[in-house]
């Protein structure tokens, strides 16, 4: 840290594993404080000038489905214990699972497991949701060619209070570099944009598939004499 992020200051959870999972690092003006550490999870209160005081939990779930069911049940105890499902909070990280089947790569992956339904029930309880997001649906990948699997494993959630803090905030994931894992960088008040602004782009390479023309005939007819919109 002395050498490649001089100003900056951190805080880890090495007091709860000794590899230090998680680290947080941030530089002036920003203030965060520690509220809860453990093997999975780090909760801090952030607070930036000018903005919303926030709560953030950074996740780094194991690979061992009993130990997850512990973070899911150390969640909803933090919820209550620190008032967090009644303020801004934020929790992103590794949650080393999926929701839904169509989150696996896997067309055999088609019905929904008892851990998928308990990660879900758990996010149910707490109240949060994926934040709005862009960039690839599978966030992680087990980078072997000859047999490869793509998982959404990461994840932004939010609730309701940080949404109507934030309203704006949008989450991207970026292209993967030479982690498994891609990053995802949170934009706390990304300029949406307004109707009527972006011109209407068209790619003229579609106009010589050969079904383009019965397509477009079709979904004319079914527009009828009046369309208020070009959806």
């Amino acid at each position: 840290m002395l050498k490649l992020c001089q100003g900056w200051k951190f805080t880890s959870n090495h007091l709860s594993d000794e590899d230090g999972r998680i680290i947080l690092i941030w530089r002036d003006p920003v203030v965060v404080t520690c509220l809860h550490q453990s093997r999975q999870s780090l909760t801090c209160q952030i607070r930036i000038p000018n903005l919303p005081q926030f709560n953030y939990t950074a996740i780094y779930a194991s690979n061992l489905s009993s130990e997850r069911t512990d973070l899911w049940i150390e969640l909803l105890n933090i919820s209550q214990s620190l008032l967090l499902s009644s303020s801004s909070w934020m929790i992103g990280g590794d949650f080393n699972q999926i929701l839904h089947p169509a989150e696996h790569s896997n067309v055999a992956v088609n019905t929904l497991t008892p851990k998928m339904t308990e990660f879900r029930d758990c996010l149910t309880q707490l109240g949060m949701f994926d934040l709005r997001f862009h960039g690839p649906q599978h966030t992680w990948t087990n980078n072997q060619p000859e047999t490869p699997v793509a998982k959404k494993l990461d994840r932004l959630l939010v609730n309701s209070f940080f949404v109507a803090d934030f309203p704006n905030s949008t989450a991207r994931f970026l292209p993967p570099l030479t982690s498994d894992h891609t990053s995802c960088l949170i934009d706390l008040a990304h300029p949406l944009p307004k109707a009527g602004t972006r011109p209407f782009k068209f790619f003229n390479y579609l106009s010589k598939h050969p079904d383009f023309h019965p397509l477009v005939m079709e979904a004319w007819i079914q527009a009828g004499s009046f369309a208020s919109t070009l959806s």
